[in-house]
């Protein structure tokens, strides 16, 4: 987990291509960006079936996001994919996301990873990212940099027991130092 621009995505594909971990896919009401994919970046879904998915108690937590273009809503849902006696997990979510998804599963088997960067790089990031959609949405980029602010605010991450910060200046160091964490050491 980490604010937005602060490399969540490309940890994520790092430690996935170093490690054996199987990705959590969420789920979300927002529209697909520029080369995201159904079923593989999220399930993208309207809320009436997400909906649908917290009747039947399927999810495990959800979030809800007054952006520029309304609501939109992410999820973390039990669909049946995540079964922990098959091997590890990894998703990106939020510190309050954190605290729902380690009482549903159990806090001895969800570690967290809070990954940090500076707001000024962060932000210059984000609006690199951001310039590469066919419709940039800079309102949207402030309004997110601005939540997060909230989001992973110092109180939130300890009264979520988030203490560990990795640096995300240098890819690898960062890398290395979560395996370091979750695997005890370092793939060669």
């Amino acid at each position: 987990m980490g604010k937005s621009g602060s490399g969540k995505d490309t940890v994520f594909k790092e430690l996935m291509r170093r490690e054996d971990l199987t990705p959590v896919v969420p789920y979300t009401t927002r529209p697909a960006r520029a080369n995201e994919r159904d079923g593989h970046d999220y399930f993208f879904i309207d809320a009436k079936r997400l909906c649908e998915l917290e009747s039947n108690g399927k999810v495990i937590e959800s979030r809800c996001y007054n952006t520029v273009h309304g609501e939109w809503f992410y999820a973390t849902v039990d669909d049946g994919r995540i079964d922990l006696s098959q091997g590890d997990y990894i998703l990106i979510t939020t510190p309050a996301a954190y605290v729902k998804i380690s009482a549903y599963f159990g806090a001895d088997n969800v570690v967290p990873v809070y990954i940090q960067v500076d707001d000024g790089f962060r932000l210059t990031r984000a609006i690199s990212r951001e310039r590469e959609q066919e419709q940039p949405n800079y309102e949207e980029i402030c309004r997110r940099f601005l939540a997060d602010c909230d989001d992973f605010s110092e109180k939130r991450l300890q009264d979520a027991g988030i203490v560990e910060y990795y640096i995300n200046v240098n890819l690898e160091k960062c890398v290395d130092d979560i395996l370091s964490r979750l695997f005890g050491g370092i793939e060669e």
